[in-house]
């Protein structure tokens, strides 16, 4: 089973509660946990990974918070797993890594499928935007 991380979860509530609003606003972290129910310690993790990846923006002060860098709509899902899970990929392989960490790399057949699978799957994610998410 593929299955997002949790903090992706998370990343996508917090995000698409963002994008909901006025575009450039700024939210607080603390307004984010009320809104969103998570605690606030997941809620600043979550914050300060999507501004690692330029996904957010902090400002710093009384009057600071998290705006989002670009609107909903030019928010890719792909965008966020990676923020938050890194790269995507099924296998080894199909992440373009090394065959020499596949441990059946001598008598396995597909990893050239594999890589099909993957693009296909990164394809879909990257042409669903935030905006599209929420309805």
């Amino acid at each position: 089973m593929i299955r997002l991380s949790r903090l992706t979860d998370y990343a996508v509530a917090l995000l698409s509660h963002m994008g909901k609003g006025r575009e450039g606003r700024l939210w607080a972290a603390s307004e984010l946990a009320e809104t969103s129910g998570l605690p606030m310690p997941t809620v600043a993790k979550v914050l300060k990974l999507l501004a690692k990846q330029d996904l957010v923006a902090a400002q710093r002060g009384a009057m600071g918070g998290y705006r989002l860098m670009r609107p909903a709509l030019a928010i890719s899902v792909a965008a966020i797993i990676e923020a938050m899970d890194g790269p995507i990929a099924l296998t080894h392989c199909a992440n373009g890594e090394s065959h020499e960490i596949c441990d059946v790399r001598k008598i396995c057949p597909v990893g050239v499928g594999w890589g099909k699978v993957n693009h296909a799957i990164r394809k879909a994610l990257t042409d669903v935007s935030l905006a599209e998410l929420g309805g």
